[in-house]
């Protein structure tokens, strides 16, 4: 596994596909993930350009890790995986939507989602 983010241009990702991300200085762009059929917003993750060809070419989301500096396919070690369905860019090019069908938790918690547990008070 890489131990840092591909450098923008340096990937296989498509130049028309690249050429349309916003970027955080650190190449990576924020990837919720969303169950397909229900909208239930499971997660957010991290995504650079070599994330993004990798989840789009091989129909499993993969993702960046910020605090362990490689690169991990959502369910290999956990078996909780999330099928991609569809992937999206906002309009503003700088947030990836990927609809996936996701098995067992999406949480590292256990949870079903990473909003489950601590739900703010509303004023």
């Amino acid at each position: 596994m890489s131990t840092t983010p591909a450098t923008p241009g340096t990937t296989v990702l498509a130049p028309e596909i690249a050429a349309r991300l916003k970027r955080t200085e650190d190449g990576l762009l924020p990837a919720i993930a969303q169950q397909y059929d229900t909208g239930e917003v499971l997660m957010l993750g991290w995504m650079d350009d070599e994330a993004l060809h990798r989840t789009l070419t091989t129909g499993r989301c993969t993702y960046w890790s910020r605090s362990r500096r490689e690169y991990w396919v959502k369910g290999d070690t956990s078996g909780h995986a999330q099928a991609v369905k569809s992937v999206a860019l906002d309009c503003d090019g700088d947030t990836l939507l990927v609809k996936v069908d996701q098995t067992g938790a999406a949480c590292h918690t256990g949870d079903r989602t990473c909003f489950d547990a601590d739900v703010l008070p509303l004023a």
